[in-house]
């Protein structure tokens, strides 16, 4: 065989052995399904909204929202146009007798942060006078200690009666909602400073004296232990008003 023939016969048949050793999957091309791809690159945009959906919110955020939360909480109690002031509207009381009654009452929860142990009904005016005199009078005498007052002891407010339940007498400021009385204060510690026991004693003594004192404008009428023998044991605040100005004993 010539060196010619010998050629031609290699170049025959190396096309046949590359043939037969290539891999089988290039021979069968995989079909390409249509929507796998973009199903393929949907997971990973799912599993990140996962992540998003899943992540805590910022710090930050979390404490505008409670604000917000609490802004909001704080708007649907409020009374008498004032955020201060905290609890329900009332509404017209009709008196029992001639004389009471509250033509626009509250039902007052809390007063300047500072709550209430039963619920007071009053009108407005007495309302923000209270609110006046627990930011002026009643927190600056006391303040921080105890860790500051933490409840108000009310006495009386709405009832329907004559000036010290008296037959015959006038009727009494508290029959027309403009008035309360306060028999003390709790603190934060869960001490307390009441009129009874305390008005002449040591630095309760002083803190009563103080908070008396500063009543005398908020209210028109602020009666003490040392105004008769029927306030001996609280404070009576109404919102009263006369000729010669505040009346203060």
């Amino acid at each position: 065989m010539n060196s010619n023939l010998l050629i031609m016969l290699v170049f025959m048949v190396s096309p046949l052995v590359a043939c037969a050793n290539a891999p089988e999957s290039s021979q069968r091309p995989v079909a390409r399904v249509e929507g796998d791809a973009p199903a393929a690159r949907a997971e990973p945009q799912r599993q990140r909204g996962l992540g998003r959906v899943l992540r805590p919110k910022p710090r930050g955020e979390r404490v505008r929202l409670f604000a917000s939360k609490r802004q909001r909480a704080i708007r649907r109690g409020m009374v008498c146009g004032d955020p201060a002031i905290q609890g329900e509207t009332v509404g017209r009381v009709p008196g029992k007798i001639g004389g009471c009654g509250v033509k626009d009452a509250v039902r007052l929860r809390s007063v300047a942060g500072v709550a209430l142990s039963q619920r007071a009904v009053v009108d407005c005016t007495t309302a923000k006078a209270l609110k006046t005199w627990v930011e002026s009078g009643m927190k600056p005498a006391i303040g921080k200690r105890g860790g500051g007052a933490a409840e108000i002891r009310v006495a009386a407010h709405y009832a329907c009666r004559t000036r010290n339940s008296k037959t015959g007498a006038k009727i009494s400021e508290h029959g027309k909602g403009r008035a309360i009385d306060v028999a003390g204060v709790k603190l934060k510690n869960g001490r307390e400073i009441n009129v009874l026991n305390h008005w002449s004693q040591g630095w309760r003594g002083r803190a009563l004296r103080q908070m008396h004192a500063r009543a005398c404008g908020p209210f028109g009428t602020v009666l003490g232990p040392e105004a008769d023998r029927y306030h001996r044991d609280h404070f009576h605040f109404d919102t009263a008003r006369y000729r010669s100005g505040t009346y203060c004993r």
